[in-house]
């Protein structure tokens, strides 16, 4: 696809659904780095037992955002209140639709008075985008493509993440002293294998640590000094086939469907967004069907997100928030899929009749994953967003948005799993049986350290 724009192909479509549904894109992919440094089940257990090193310098786009009205478009887009949002801070930055429905979410650096990065997938920056080329605003932006769709290998910047129980051990021998005190979600400058490099106290996999960034031209240097500080520690970098489990563990669901496929609002929006883009390549994949793209669209409560969302400003979808406020909300949870059930989709695969293929340690085979949750009564009770195994959990889990009245740990509920009619032509695809698979509901995050460690606030500090 590369001619048109988004609406054209949705006019020439039967259906948003359906377009999406059969969708040629396979999964997110994570560029740059192997599959595996030793091997994907070392690299889970060494997040929650020693340290990793996370490789985050290629897979992710990047928004830089400068100049006097800089701070005004992300009030006015932004769900989070900006009262006090001082340099050397950051926040999960999530925007919603004039409906209130969720673009998706970024993490937002405020660098220097009047300059701010965001960094995530792309609907956020080009939202963002579009609404800083047509409101009127004085900012300069500066879009940074991640890495599979380059033409060079080149980024603005490196950015790397060092988490665990001896993460700051690590740090201390790459710094050559202790490692300043940072409250989650502040930043400060150090200076590590002899170059100024910008530090952000994170907790990606719910352990101390940081995430380092700085000119990419000082990858090599950088990278290096990390990982000789973290081999006396077994330090582990985390390769492509493990890092997106690590959400599995912190409660993060990284694939909400943009909500932009609906309402003649958002039609200049779909005649700017190109054919080419993510959003005409967000594929739709699970048993969840429905033949309205709306039923596909979350709010901010459904994610997890509702903490975040603050009316001490004004922003688009503000009004639709306040309506919506009161309301009961279905609730982000873990489910913990049956392990004989998990284990009679796995023997399928030597049967006549296979199941759909379980990968591991990541089960998902789209953009954007819908399971269909079903509750005890037999009723439909919600999705499930992102499916995978935890070596240190010894666990098949998936992240779903469920009822309230099914959201409760311990809850017996059902994941139907696969594509009906023997699945969508999506290339990643192939003929097969739908399965139930039974589960047990646990809170999310699921690992009690991570809870402790990102409550009240979320796991990336968005308010």
């Amino acid at each position: 696809m590369s001619d048109g724009n988004l609406q054209s192909l949705l006019d020439a479509a039967a259906s948003p659904v359906e377009m999406l549904r059969n969708c040629q894109a396979g999964p997110n992919v994570y560029p740059g780095i192997p599959p595996e440094f030793t091997n994907w089940r070392d690299e889970q257990l060494a997040w929650q037992s020693t340290c990793v090193l996370f490789h985050q310098t290629f897979h992710m786009a990047e928004l830089a955002i400068r100049g006097a009205d800089a701070l005004r478009l992300l009030s006015d887009t932004g769900v989070n209140s900006f009262t006090d949002f001082r340099v050397d801070r950051a926040k999960q930055f999530v925007p919603v639709t004039p409906d209130g429905y969720v673009i998706g979410d970024v993490i937002l650096f405020h660098l220097a008075e009047d300059e701010f990065n965001l960094v995530g997938r792309a609907p956020v920056l080009n939202w963002l985008t579009f609404h800083a080329e047509t409101g009127g605003y004085d900012v300069e932006l500066a879009f940074d493509q991640r890495t599979a769709l380059r033409t060079d290998d080149r980024r603005a910047s490196y950015r790397f993440q060092v988490q665990g129980p001896a993460a700051m051990e690590v740090l201390a021998r790459a710094l050559g002293a202790t490692p300043p005190e940072l409250g989650f979600f502040n930043m400060r400058s150090v200076t590590l294998a002899g170059h100024r490099v910008r530090a952000l106290r994170h907790g990606m996999a719910g352990q101390a640590g940081w995430e380092l960034f700085g000119p990419y031209e000082e990858y090599g240097a950088v990278l290096g000094a990390l990982l000789d500080a973290g081999e006396p520690f077994g330090m582990r970098q985390v390769g492509s086939r493990a890092y997106s489990s690590n959400a599995l563990e912190s409660g993060w669901i990284p694939s909400p469907l943009p909500a932009i496929y609906s309402g003649e609002s958002l039609r200049p929006y779909r005649e700017w967004l190109p054919a080419s883009g993510y959003e005409a390549n967000a594929s739709l994949g699970g048993s969840f069907v429905s033949e309205n793209i709306e039923d596909y669209y979350f709010t901010p409560w459904e994610l997890g997100y509702g903490p975040f969302v603050k009316f001490d400003h004004d922003f688009i979808g503000r009004e639709a928030l306040a309506r919506r406020a009161e309301e009961e909300h279905r609730r982000k949870v873990t489910l913990v899929l049956d392990g004989e059930d998990v284990k009679d989709v796995l023997g399928s695969m030597v049967g006549e009749e296979p199941a759909k293929f379980i990968d591991w340690p990541s089960a998902v085979y789209c953009m954007h994953p819908y399971d269909l949750v079903i509750g005890p009564d037999g009723d439909p009770a919600g999705v499930s967003t992102w499916i995978g195994y935890s070596a240190n959990e010894r666990a098949m889990l998936t992240l779903a948005s469920v009822e309230e009245s099914c959201a409760e740990p311990g809850t017996l509920v059902t994941l139907l799993w696969g594509e009906e009619n023997g699945g969508t032509a999506k290339p990643t695809v192939e003929r097969h049986l739908q399965t139930e698979i039974r589960a047990r509901v646990a809170p999310a995050p699921y690992v009690a350290e991570v809870r402790a460690a990102y409550a009240p606030s979320g796991w990336r500090g968005g308010a």
